[in-house]
């Protein structure tokens, strides 16, 4: 199977890039073919131009390339921190441009944008991987788990994938080696579990 990686983090060698890193080697290892693309480092453009506004817009070679990766793959996993209840800057630029009308979602006839679109990514699930240093009780209850909303409701079930799973790793800034390994071996089991090596055969 095909699998994309969006890794959303500035610092090379963050645990963030542990995560994609760990996830890319896993699912490697049980036979996907795997697309992992560190945004920053490659230097992601993420404004979106009015040109690109209207749905026959010519597209930069950068984002044509991306949308025919996403909506094709089989599966996608996105790694990035929590920043003010949001993702970073760059990451928000992708979905922007890449999770565009005729590529991820379509309105049907007649509707002008007020109905609910058709979702069209065939990925069979999506992995969000966030980190924060914010306690999990603390991101509920006080400020209502934005980002739980974003890549679950406005993003993923408005773009046709359903099978959604978001782990946030957290406080990360007290956490010691020994949290760090152990979370990184969820990582490997999660990756697994949703994207098993027998959905493998005869899918790549």
């Amino acid at each position: 199977m095909n699998i994309s990686i969006i890794l959303a983090h500035p610092k090379p060698g963050s645990f963030n890039h542990a995560i994609a890193g760990t996830a890319a080697e896993a699912l490697r290892r049980i036979g996907h073919n795997v697309v992992l693309h560190d945004l920053c480092q490659e230097q992601f453009p993420p404004l979106l131009s009015i040109a690109e506004l209207e749905s026959d817009a010519k597209l930069e070679p950068v984002i044509a390339s991306h949308g025919a990766e996403i909506a094709q793959t089989g599966g996608i996993i996105i790694v990035h921190p929590n920043w003010w209840g949001m993702p970073p800057a760059i990451l928000k630029g992708w979905i922007d441009r890449v999770l565009r009308p005729e590529v991820a979602y379509r309105f049907v006839a007649n509707d002008k944008g007020e109905g609910v679109p058709l979702g069209l990514l065939k990925a069979r699930a999506a992995i969000v991987f966030n980190t924060a240093n914010t306690p999990d009780d603390r991101e509920r209850e006080i400020f209502g788990d934005p980002l739980e909303s974003l890549w679950k409701r406005c993003v993923f079930d408005l773009c046709g994938v359903r099978n959604v799973h978001r782990r946030t790793f957290s406080v990360v800034i007290t956490s010691t080696p020994q949290q760090r390994a152990d979370w990184l071996l969820e990582v490997e089991k999660t990756v697994a579990r949703y994207f098993p090596a027998a959905a493998c055969a005869g899918k790549k």
